[in-house]
């Protein structure tokens, strides 16, 4: 079982813009007390310069588009994955071609509060999108049930966390 997942931090958000839906998001982790009050303005000005959004028809056709918004270990209090399924899809920019748009359907947001493991985290994130079955992730994906989405993350999300 994966120590990355709450079930109370899985959201699903009806906002239109990258900046509504890290309101949003941002809103729910501070009022947990799992990150800062400077963590929306960070994570907000780290998207713009460095967007985080990944295709993923290129490794698995089908699967919608995912970004995996972070930022530094100082606005954070703890490690975990925030799931976010957005209900129409809204446009990020693509980690690998920062200057194109691609439409986002899926947030995996890290917190991390160990600045040396951010790296083994958005791996981790990787690896679930990558080595999981493709007809599985489309069922996931599909999910509006966040006790089930809850359930697959920690059945099938695989972490060392060393």
């Amino acid at each position: 079982m994966s120590e990355l997942f709450r079930k109370d931090c899985i959201f699903i958000s009806k906002q239109h813009t990258v900046e509504d839906i890290f309101k949003d998001v941002s809103t729910k982790l501070v009022e947990k007390d799992l990150v800062t009050s400077e963590f929306l303005p960070q994570v907000v000005e780290r998207e713009k310069n460095y967007p985080t959004a990944v295709d993923l028809d290129i490794l698995q056709k089908g699967l919608p588009n995912i970004a995996v918004p972070h930022t530094e270990s100082a606005y954070v209090k703890a490690r975990l994955v925030i799931p976010v399924k957005l209900e129409r899809p809204v446009l990020f920019g693509n980690m690998i071609s920062p200057d194109e748009k691609i439409k986002v359907s899926w947030l995996f947001m890290i917190l991390n509060n160990n600045p040396d493991a951010q790296a083994n985290v958005l791996a981790a994130v990787m690896d679930f999108v990558t080595k999981n079955d493709a007809a599985e992730l489309q069922e996931f994906f599909r999910s509006d049930d966040t006790e089930g989405i809850y359930t697959y993350l920690n059945q099938h999300f695989i972490f060392d966390n060393k």
